[in-house]
């Protein structure tokens, strides 16, 4: 680890709320493949094993907290509930609130090709970085930072988690209305795209969005415009 890097991840040990008995633990968090096999580092050294075992801790906070808040769900009800929280696309969303793209360590390749915005990498990071506070320092620790910044505000992400589902559900019930999703802008090269969608209803446009993938884009445009039927 050099003093950039140290620099850099001390910075976001300061946005996590938690200091590290072995910073070790978050350099490895923090080390996507790409930037191991640039500097010829064993296979096991990035943070993939850790994103195993941070994903297994997230799935047991997230389960006890959820049973203990919602006790009128049914198991069918609470897994769907979990499943919207520990997703790729929320779990992305979550990493934008600490930037975590900002500390990864890439190599020059996935770093030239967009990897800090990229959702599956900054995903897997969260869950790196769940695995690295879990060794560091135990299960309540792990707790906190989940708590803190994943079960936050948690029918808010459901909400965007399941935005499509929820307008159309919401659109269905006024007969004869017809709501549309179009992709109406593509920028960047095949390998980091990112498009913009809108949807329609009846020809109006009533929300607008960004992604990396066409899907992304229509489920942000969804979801902007459930904030506004809201209001």
């Amino acid at each position: 680890m050099n003093e950039n890097e140290k620099k850099l991840l001390k910075e976001l040990e300061g946005r996590m709320g938690y200091t590290f008995r072995d910073f070790n633990w978050l350099h490895r968090a923090m080390r996507h493949s790409s930037y191991t096999n640039e500097h010829h580092m064993d296979r096991l050294a990035c943070n993939e094993r850790l994103e195993f075992l941070g994903d297994a801790v997230l799935e047991m906070i997230s389960s006890e907290y959820l049973y203990d808040r919602y006790p009128e769900m049914t198991e069918g009800q609470l897994s769907k509930m979990r499943a919207s929280l520990v997703c790729e696309p929320t779990l992305a969303f979550d990493a934008k609130e600490l930037e975590l793209g900002k500390y990864l360590l890439l190599g020059k390749g996935e770093e030239r090709t967009g990897g800090r915005l990229r959702d599956s990498i900054v995903s897997d990071a969260v869950e790196a970085t769940i695995g690295a506070i879990y060794k560091d320092g135990g299960l309540e620790p792990a707790r906190d930072f989940i708590l803190r910044f994943i079960l936050n505000d948690v029918e808010h992400k459901q909400l965007f988690h399941d935005s499509k589902t929820i307008l159309q559900e919401m659109i269905q019930k006024n007969i004869g209305d017809v709501l549309e999703y179009a992709i109406v802008d593509e920028q960047g090269p095949d390998h980091d795209k990112c498009f913009s969608a809108e949807v329609t209803l009846n020809g109006k446009v009533i929300g607008q969005g960004k992604g990396r993938t066409k899907k992304a884009a229509e489920q942000q445009a969804a979801y902007q415009a459930l904030l506004k039927i809201r209001k």
